[in-house]
């Protein structure tokens, strides 16, 4: 004879747990999905404005863009001088990159793996350096650029501009080395490496993503300085983007259309930046901010 077990009766708790999922479900969205809505409607909205500016005729009224004419784009690439621009602002933000990098890599190793007198101070004035705005050292730095015949030049701006961004990337690459083991380079020397080699073999594969986190930092940084290409340049032709697209805007009137198409053209690098590095930089923000 075959018997069979008794199904279990419902419990008060497990007739309740739909509703309960439902209720977190609704919660969570109001906690997360609400206000990331809202975040991207705020961020996005002018963008999509830009847009419509950018890519519809002067004359027209509408909400969205078109009809496409590309017209404002060949006023601001081919008239304003926006080509020069853009190639200036190429040079400035991509060998600011390469310094910051390398100065930085240099630095935070420095930083993350020697134990020297007067570490700690360099490292609060590193810190503290992050809390003085670039507009209150305008002026000393006017005069030292003047002495060394820096003022409307370009290698000025790379200057200001790599010094101003070292300290964060600094502590940056100083925080993602100190989570490398150093048994690994230690590894490395045992079997024959110098310091240099085993820190180009070893090392540097393993920061990849830090190094393209700080190296994204400089460049976006310097990219959209508007001060520093304010102050040291006066010539039209050395404009940098933010500069020239400044000039656009006249005393009386706007060409919102112009503006919007400058504005797009110096955005367009920026985003495709973060499209590209998003990932290592995500991995390189989160390594670097465990330790400093």
């Amino acid at each position: 004879m075959t018997t069979t077990a008794d199904r279990p009766a419902l419990t008060t708790s497990s007739r309740s747990e739909p509703p309960l999922r439902m209720y977190k479900t609704k919660t969570r969205y109001l906690s997360v999905g609400l206000p990331l809505a809202i975040y991207l409607l705020f961020t996005l909205v002018p963008f999509y404005w830009m847009v419509v500016f950018a890519f519809r005729p002067a004359d027209s009224n509408s909400m969205l863009p078109w009809p496409i004419t590309f017209e404002n784009f060949d006023t601001v690439w081919n008239t304003l001088g926006f080509s020069f621009f853009f190639k200036n602002s190429m040079i400035v933000a991509a060998l600011s990159l390469v310094l910051t990098t390398f100065v930085a890599l240099a630095t935070g190793y420095a930083l993350a793996r020697f134990k020297f007198r007067g570490r700690l101070p360099l490292v609060m004035a590193l810190l503290c350096s992050q809390f003085v705005p670039g507009a209150m050292l305008l002026i000393p730095l006017f005069e030292i650029f003047r002495e060394m015949s820096l003022i409307n030049n370009l290698a000025g701006l790379i200057v200001a501009d790599t010094v101003f961004q070292l300290p964060l990337a600094a502590m940056l690459m100083a925080g993602f080395i100190a989570q490398i083991p150093v048994e690994l380079e230690e590894a490395a020397m045992v079997d024959g490496c110098s310091r240099l080699k085993a820190f180009r073999m070893v090392m540097l594969p393993l920061l990849k993503p830090g190094l393209i986190a700080v190296g994204s930092f400089a460049f976006i940084g310097s990219w959209n300085n508007f001060l520093f290409g304010l102050m040291f340049i006066s010539s039209q032709e050395k404009f940098t983007l933010p500069v020239g697209l400044s000039y656009t805007i006249g005393s009386y009137n706007v060409d919102f259309g112009v503006l919007a198409a400058g504005g797009l053209i110096a955005a367009v690098p920026v985003v495709l930046v973060f499209a590209v590095i998003q990932k290592y930089l995500v991995q390189g923000l989160s390594a670097g901010a465990v330790k400093g």
